[in-house]
């Protein structure tokens, strides 16, 4: 495929392409070194890959929080040697759930939510997924719920957290060129016209 700058349309198609596969590039590395690190309880991880998907929600829309979600999960759980292992099943659920929740909050909300509200949400529903599923496959007993306050609780922090990193980061981004005539996307129409 050739593509001269005489094209915009067919330039900016091209570098969300490469972006957003730098985006899933980055959060499989940081998906992957957060597996390194010590976990206090089994399922506590600050997300730090959710960065990544919620800096491609805000800049190129609803389709791209999607595909760096998913692609983190495949292609993390590829390179940690989990895949369709129950780690991999909680991931999956946690993360679609997550996505699935940050997708309904950004198009409910947006422009009055910023990346800090639908990471929480995300992160909310990350953990209500994971618990689902480890209730349905791994722990089939009702004392799993008992636990869920303190998950909720450390999911509301790592949301935070992660909102901020992220805000951050669109911040620095659209100060660069490359990210120079994207518009924040503000309601569901600039969200369908970028898909």
């Amino acid at each position: 495929m050739i593509c001269s700058a005489a094209d915009p349309q067919q330039l900016a198609l091209v570098r969300r392409r490469v972006f957003l596969a730098l985006f899933i590039a980055l959060a499989v590395a940081l998906h992957t070194f957060e597996t390194l690190l010590p976990n206090p309880l089994p399922w506590l991880r600050l997300g730090l890959a959710n960065i990544l998907g919620l800096t491609a929600l805000f800049l190129y829309g609803v389709r791209a929080l999607w595909l760096v979600s998913v692609g983190r999960i495949l292609v993390g759980s590829l390179v940690l040697g989990s895949l369709f292992s129950p780690g991999f099943l909680l991931s999956l659920s946690g993360g679609l759930l997550a996505a699935l929740m940050m997708t309904i909050g950004f198009r409910s909300f947006a422009p009055r939510i910023g990346p800090v509200g639908v990471s929480i949400l995300g992160a909310l529903g990350h953990v209500t997924g994971q618990l689902l599923v480890a209730w349905l496959l791994v722990v089939r007993h009702s004392s799993i719920w008992m636990m869920s306050p303190f998950f909720l609780l450390f999911a509301l922090i790592s949301g935070m957290v992660n909102g901020i990193a992220a805000d951050m980061l669109l911040e620095s981004l659209r100060k660069h060129p490359a990210f120079d005539r994207l518009e924040p996307l503000t309601d569901l129409k600039a969200d369908r016209e970028r898909e």
